[in-house]
């Protein structure tokens, strides 16, 4: 059988998933009478809130008798390390870039992985209808991007297609408007080789996912590199040192059809294929049967640039509202995520009770936060800091991001005032067409905490901010983010509206009239620079010459409310998010107020 195995990259937001969906129903894959939903290939419940991929996707079909096999991937470089494992499995890309946009920080990441790989591209210029579509020039941009990446000869060859995701076209030619998805198939099937493999030789897989079956139990996903092997075959598993982990026997063999996982006799060389009966096997393995003992190489993945520490949530509302809340259960659970996640890594404090995960950046270590907390988990989750690292002679040395910014030409000023506040360096800025800039910076990964939400304020909206590691460089000094100190509620119980409408001097709040509060609880913003403890559940005192009035009738601003990345980014050093099923709460670290004045005696020293 012929095999063509191919990733589709791009920015967030670029259209891949969308494209995806028409391949699949262009290529017959579908009964006719099947109800197929919108963005199929995005499952999980977060990715379709939030209108991203997260986690790589399989799925394959066949044309004019070839099996395509494809990989969706993520765009958000927050998830760069699921890119950069399916990478390993494929032959070729389809690279996919807005017409408006152009190359964005995501697509060079991942090219620059595809590049590096040896791999060739099949380029997409996709939303050719948009009214504000810069064709020719998004096209110059990907020639140049692919230049100054140190691409072959051979890889900027690349076939060039126009399309509508959306509608379910492709063409060859800029203006003229196509039909179907038929010249994006022909494109791969003739400029996307066939993996290289040997057929012939013992069986060999390198293993680039795992994942978990309700049924099997855990399932390593990968492409097979040399031979063949049937349900029953004995196996073992050697990691990147030639180190047996294990020997076992294949169970349960899976190949991808359309969006399902289908039960298969045979694993075939070039086919990529799930496997089940491994216990300790993990990404990066080779699955092989017992007379290899040479690992197949393996991409090395980048490290994380940013860590928080969780741990288990002690305030006085917890064990109320979640029903996994030891330690004991967190440390499972992120155990689970590090072995899956290799973009993840987990450190355990002297204690055992408090727990370091280092990721790629807020949005990632957010997702993982949210998907325990709707498992039922109560957290305790610290600021997230950037891991510095040290050159060799001791400089200090931190993440560096490059920052590229859409912006209407009205709000470049405060965008430009605030990253430079951020120690921000502006590499460019260029006009981008219809009154709008873009703007590349290269700016700590530190001064980007909590910027994400303040930059939609200061563009109403409007702007569009992406980013991507760069380098460590040399520590650029101390940042200043927020000012503003905090309301904190010295005592216990619920919130009255007649109090919280008097705390509206001091401050915007972030809780409604009857939120149970408690001593040590954030309930909102002071307006100066110092942190103000107050009293949210005074009622108003009834006297012969007051009437009781009704709390009904009090007029409140509505509290500002925060998502869960917001809130992690929003709180010092000496602050806490509670996270439960049910509520994202801000507290302070220490509850007791004489407590948090020895601790600030101590810092001061």
């Amino acid at each position: 059988m012929q095999f063509r195995n191919i990733a589709v990259i791009a920015h967030v937001d670029h259209g891949k998933t969308t494209l995806i969906d028409q391949m699949l129903k262009q290529s017959g894959i579908f009964r006719s009478n099947q109800v197929i939903v919108e963005r199929a290939m995005d499952s999980g419940e977060l990715e379709k809130e939030r209108g991203i991929t997260i986690l790589a996707k399989f799925t394959s079909f066949f044309y004019e008798g070839i099996k395509f096999n494809i990989v969706d991937t993520p765009g958000h470089a927050d998830f760069g390390g699921e890119v950069e494992r399916v990478l390993s499995m494929v032959d070729g890309v389809v690279l996919l870039v807005d017409a408006y946009e152009g190359p964005m920080p995501q697509t060079k990441f991942v090219l620059m992985k595809t590049l590096k790989l040896g791999l060739k591209s099949v380029v997409i210029i996709n939303k050719v209808d948009r009214p504000d579509r810069r064709i020719n020039e998004v096209l110059d941009e990907i020639f140049d991007l692919f230049i100054s990446l140190d691409a072959t000869n051979e890889q900027l060859d690349f076939p060039v297609l126009y399309a509508s995701g959306r509608s379910g076209w492709a063409t060859t030619e800029a203006e003229v408007q196509g039909v179907d998805l038929k010249p994006l198939f022909e494109a791969i099937k003739n400029h996307i080789s066939e993996p290289k493999v040997d057929k012939e030789g013992p069986f060999e897989m390198l293993a680039s996912i795992l994942a978990h079956d309700q049924y099997v139990g855990r399932v390593l996903i990968g492409k097979v590199y040399s031979g063949s092997a049937a349900i029953g075959t004995a196996v073992k598993s050697i990691n990147l040192n030639g180190e047996v982990i294990e020997s076992t026997k294949l169970t349960k063999l899976f190949g991808f059809q359309g969006i399902e996982r289908i039960n298969i006799e045979k694993a075939e060389a070039g086919d990529i294929v799930a496997i089940a009966g491994v216990v300790k096997s993990s990404v990066s393995d080779t699955i092989c049967i017992p007379s290899v003992n040479e690992p197949i190489t393996s991409t090395s993945i980048d490290p994380p640039t940013m860590a928080v520490t969780i741990s288990v949530n002690d305030s006085p509302l917890a064990s109320q509202e979640g029903s996994k809340v030891t330690s004991r259960m967190i440390l499972d659970r992120l155990e689970k995520e590090a072995q899956t996640n290799v973009a993840i890594t987990l450190k355990i404090s002297a204690s055992g009770e408090a727990f370091e995960v280092g990721g790629r950046g807020e949005l990632q270590l957010g997702v993982l936060i949210e998907t325990m907390r709707r498992e039922g988990f109560e957290l305790s989750i610290s600021k997230p800091r950037v891991l510095f690292k040290e050159d060799e002679d001791g400089s200090r040395l931190e993440p560096i991001e490059e920052v590229v910014i859409d912006v209407d030409e009205e709000y470049s000023g405060i965008v430009v005032e605030k990253l430079s506040i951020r120690k921000g360096e502006m590499l460019e800025m260029k006009h981008s067409g219809s009154g709008k800039l873009r703007l590349v910076f290269l700016v700590p990964s530190r001064g980007l905490i909590g910027y994400q939400s303040e930059f939609r304020n200061d563009t109403r909206g409007t702007g569009v901010l992406s980013r991507l590691f760069n380098s460590y460089q040399k520590y650029k000094g101390e940042i200043t983010t927020r000012h503003n100190g905090a309301l904190i509620s010295n005592s216990d119980g619920e919130a009255v509206a007649y109090a919280l409408w008097n705390l509206e001097e001091r401050g915007a709040l972030f809780i409604h009239p009857k939120t149970k509060i408690y001593q040590g609880m954030i309930i909102g913003e002071h307006n100066r620079d110092n942190d103000l403890e107050v009293n949210p559940i005074k009622g108003k005192q009834l006297t012969n010459m007051r009437a009781a009035g009704s709390d009904e009738n009090i007029k409140l601003k509505p509290p500002r409310v925060f998502t869960l990345e917001e809130v992690m980014s929003y709180i010092k050093d000496d602050e806490l998010v509670e996270v439960t099923p049910k509520n994202i709460r801000l507290r302070k670290r220490h509850l007791c107020p004489h407590e948090r004045k020895r601790e600030s005696r101590k810092s001061n020293k």
